[in-house]
């Protein structure tokens, strides 16, 4: 496992990290068994953004024993509230929350304390101005937390972070199909200021908020390196090519100030999957000659399962819904499997009243009401 500087804070974290989302799905031995694996191929970061206590537990238990072996990304502003995730500002919510993760995950602190999930422009500059920031400077000067670091798709509001002289990190989404530009190992590559046409090019946002960050030291941890999974699939994905894992790392792993990839396992298969991009050729990282015959370039309205469209009113976990779909959608027939797993959620499709409110909350623009009609006529009938 090769390790990375993350900018300017000391930490030295493997450059193949751990994100914890999808451990909700999996039992505490499960879950033993993937972070005991991710330990023991050098995996030295994990993210835990989910507030729901059985997870957390579950992780806590799985480091426990070995907290001084994982540098740990625990974000605030994640909170549990009537059975379901909710991001909230009040600051009593908040601190229930974070206490509740140092006492699952037994431990007094936490490496990298992120602010949860800032993807408007107005509430970065609330949360810069008022109480929020307070509250966690105080937990870095209480040693609570190491580091301040914010979590954001918004590369606008990511630049304004990186900017703040407080910010000291980001996690963001890089991918492919968000940035559009073939990696290079000469940096000079990333900072001009037209970029190939037929590519479509990075786009001048991410372009200018990745030049900032190497040049600030603000790190950068990527989330949603595979865009859940769509990029390996021919027909799911925006290019209408496949990309391999290996080759999704080595895009992420060549953009300026990016330390590590938090990768999502379901499997220690996956893990292997993830760790395998240390000893892959470089052919097998090539994605460039890939993407540059690929017949399409765009990529807006997928879900990548992220989870911030909750909480929903009706009860609906809708990035698991979204995923079944999806599943469904790639085969022609929808397997008997999805379906009993569609019908045996508490609530699904049918029951969504088509609020909206969850859509107001997604970062990338997916019509969840529209796609929940169409998951029930897959799978529920």
């Amino acid at each position: 496992m090769e390790y990375r500087k993350l900018g300017n804070t000391g930490l030295m974290v493997s450059e193949i990290g751990l994100g914890g989302e999808w451990l909700e799905r999996h039992s505490a031995e499960e879950v033993k068994k993937i972070i005991e694996h991710c330990q023991e191929s050098g995996i030295n970061i994990l993210d835990c953004w989910m507030s729901a206590p059985e997870v957390r537990t579950n992780i806590g238990n799985a480091i426990k024993g070995s907290r001084d072996k994982w540098i740990i990304q625990g974000h605030i502003g994640s909170t549990w509230q009537n059975g379901q995730y909710l991001r909230s500002r009040d600051l009593i919510k908040v601190e229930e929350a974070f206490q509740d993760l140092l006492h699952r995950f037994h431990t007094d602190y936490i490496d990298l304390g992120m602010i949860h999930f800032v993807d408007e422009i107005a509430e970065f500059q609330k949360i810069m101005e008022g109480e929020f920031l307070s509250y966690v400077k105080n937990l870095k000067k209480s040693g609570r937390i190491r580091h301040i670091g914010m979590s954001t798709h918004n590369p606008q509001v990511a630049r304004l972070a990186a900017e703040s002289g407080v910010i000291e990190m980001l996690l963001f989404s890089v991918n492919p199909a968000f940035d559009m530009l073939p990696a290079s190992e000469n940096l000079d590559d990333y900072f001009k200021e037209t970029f190939d046409a037929e590519l479509g090019g990075i786009t001048p946002e991410r372009a200018e908020l990745y030049r900032i960050c190497e040049q600030r030291g603000v790190g950068i941890t990527v989330m949603k390196g595979y865009a859940g999974g769509r990029l390996f699939s021919e027909k799911a994905s925006p290019f209408k090519v496949a990309l391999t894992p290996v080759q999704c790392l080595h895009y992420a792993l060549t953009r300026p100030a990016v330390a590590s990839v938090m990768v999502g396992y379901d499997s220690i298969e996956q893990v292997d999957a993830a760790v395998a991009y240390e000893t892959a050729s470089d052919t097998e990282k090539d994605y460039a000659s890939v993407l540059a015959h690929a017949p399409a370039h765009a990529y807006y309205g997928q879900c990548t399962y992220c989870g911030h469209c909750a909480p929903c009113p009706a009860g609906i976990d809708i990035p698991m819904v979204n995923k079944l779909y999806d599943l469904a959608a790639m085969q022609e027939d929808a397997p008997d499997t999805l379906k009993a797993h569609y019908k045996a959620l508490l609530k699904n499709g049918k029951d969504c009243i088509s609020c909206r409110t969850c859509e107001t909350r997604c970062p990338f623009g997916v019509s969840i009401a529209e796609r929940m009609k169409k998951t029930q006529a897959l799978l529920g009938e």
